[in-house]
């Protein structure tokens, strides 16, 4: 072979290497994940335990993602992807090319999801659907922990008791997380949040931690206003020091279980339950709602008065008219009462 041949096939190697490459660079790094949408967010891929290659690209087909499939094929083969599925969510950022995107999926890099939930919660069922609908395991599993006494005595609370371990906020997780590790993470916050500081005041005040819980979810259904709530809260300790039934209103709704409820008649307050306040003296077995950091503080330091009644205000502002006595509440409520008449607010 001449030395003419062998450079051009030197040249022409290299060229076919070059192009070679530059292609192979092509097809791993070009955006390929909603590549020309200037707005578009991360895509939260779902892949469930057990699922297929086929099932990922049928998900990224069904929602757009993927500016070019064959290329996404291809280098997922390359790459021995289809082989290697990992359950977990993954956000897929757009912009991304394939060997990016490929090798988080592959290495089962997962995103956590964000799990969030407030006193909006009043029932156990409605925890266990929020919360359980947002993980691979889903309601079902959560709902037998919940329900099982042996676990729940194991977080010192009850099967009534139990949501208490579920302090309102925003937490990361895994989406495959299994139920008896959220209830572990559950607990861990549930730990941090109750300090020695409020547990101390949760002793001064001759109360455990989960009956300012509870009293904190009736003071939170009373008001949403946080500046209120530490004298609301003084308000039901009063009471419950002098052995006055609470007669709190929204203890009475929760009892009916009719959360449609606007105007407390008295045919609610014969319904019979240990929830109903006025029907029964102390708190009732456990929370009405998911009471927020807010309203446990609101208990832990509440304002100092002699106050033992309150109404809403006529302005419907969600604000109260406080009084000390029956004849300043019996004024105040005729005034509210007027007020729901002349809204036609009847029941």
């Amino acid at each position: 072979m001449s030395r003419n041949t062998k450079i051009g096939l030197y040249i022409a190697f290299t060229v076919l290497f070059v192009s070679f490459t530059f292609y192979g660079w092509q097809l791993a790094k070009t955006p390929n994940i909603n590549a020309h949408t200037d707005d578009a967010k991360p895509f939260s891929l779902y892949i469930p335990k057990g699922a297929t290659f086929e099932s990922v690209i049928d998900t990224l087909q069904k929602h757009q993602v993927l500016e070019n499939e064959m290329t996404f094929r291809f280098v997922s083969k390359l790459m021995k992807y289809p082989e290697r599925v990992k359950a977990g969510h993954y956000r897929m950022k757009p912009g991304t090319g394939n060997y990016d995107a490929i090798k988080k999926l592959r290495s089962g890099s997962q995103d956590p999801i964000e799990l969030t939930f407030n006193s909006s919660i009043r029932l156990k069922s409605e925890l266990i659907n929020k919360v359980g609908s947002k993980f691979a395991f889903g309601p079902e599993p959560l709902r037998e922990l919940l329900d099982n006494p042996d676990t729940c005595k194991r977080y010192g609370l009850d099967t009534t008791t139990i949501i208490c371990l579920f302090i309102p906020n925003t937490y990361e997780l895994f989406w495959t997380a299994k139920p008896t590790a959220l209830l572990s993470r559950m607990a861990d916050e549930y730990k941090k949040f109750w300090t020695p500081a409020r547990k101390a005041k949760a002793a001064a005040l001759g109360l455990s931690q989960t009956e300012v819980q509870t009293l904190a979810s009736i003071v939170r259904a009373e008001t949403i206003k946080s500046d209120e709530q530490p004298r609301v809260a003084g308000v039901y300790l009063n009471r419950l020091k002098r052995g006055i039934k609470l007669e709190a209103d929204p203890t009475v709704v929760f009892a009916n279980n009719d959360f449609t409820i606007r105007r407390v008649l008295n045919k609610h307050l014969a319904y019979n339950s240990p929830y109903n306040t006025y029907m029964y003296a102390g708190l009732p077995p456990g929370p009405i709602n998911l009471p927020p950091p807010t309203a446990i503080d609101a208990v832990l330091n509440p304002e100092q008065h002699d106050y033992l009644f309150f109404v809403a205000k006529a302005d419907f502002s969600g604000y109260h008219t406080f009084s000390r006595n029956m004849t300043e509440h019996i004024a105040n409520a005729r005034i509210y009462q007027r007020a729901l008449n002349e809204r036609k607010i009847m029941k």
